[in-house]
């Protein structure tokens, strides 16, 4: 399995203004890891505050970490839980194939494809910045979307069960990016967004 290090910059999925790389299968069993963080996962609908009324989405989600560290994202700050067991291990599984230390998660979970996440960049000022935010995929196949702020140029890419995306550098400054909704998918997917607070 890679280390970070091992990626060139030819392996580079954004053309400018920041770096993404993708690896497919990191993860043995990825059945296995979603029936576990489907079942042993405390999840919640999201919640986002709009024109002072707040807002519930289908899509559920989860924050973990190492302490209880506040996120705001939305208008809504959540409280990170302590570290459920196999949330931990595919932490530690991370942090090998990346060599970062992350000390949080974000974790999404679509019911089917009509749940996706519209155009954003992860630039809280909660997280690192520049940092690495390094995204496992668990269940149904779907596709993900970057597009530069200026520029407007789109790459598209499917993430497959099991696989690794990683965005570092100036990403989150240039390139807004999304989970487009598509009536092809009826299988639920989960996400795992490990993340870096900044203490």
């Amino acid at each position: 399995m890679p280390h970070l290090q091992w990626f060139t910059p030819t392996d580079n999925l954004l053309p400018y203004d920041g770096t993404v790389y993708y690896q497919p299968a990191v993860v043995d069993r990825p059945e296995y890891y979603f029936d576990k963080l489907l079942n042993g996962i405390n999840w919640q609908p999201d919640q986002a505050k709009l024109f002072g009324k707040i807002v519930y989405t289908k899509r559920k989600v989860a924050w973990y970490g190492d302490e209880p560290y506040r996120y705001r994202y939305s208008n809504i700050e959540k409280i990170a839980q302590p570290w459920e067991e196999t949330l931990f291990s595919l932490k530690q599984l991370v942090t090998n194939l990346t060599g970062e230390a992350f000390n949080s998660c974000l974790l999404n979970l679509y019911h089917n494809g009509n749940e996706g996440m519209a155009w954003h960049s992860d630039a809280e000022k909660d997280l690192k910045k520049h940092g690495t935010i390094a995204s496992l995929s668990f269940g149904a196949e779907r596709k993900f979307s970057f597009k530069h702020k200026s520029t407007k140029q789109r790459i598209d890419i499917m993430l497959e069960e099991g696989s690794l995306l990683i965005m570092r550098d100036e990403t989150q400054d240039h390139w807004l990016h999304r989970l487009p909704p598509t009536t092809r998918i009826q299988s639920p997917r989960i996400n795992l967004t490990f993340r870096s607070i900044v203490i």
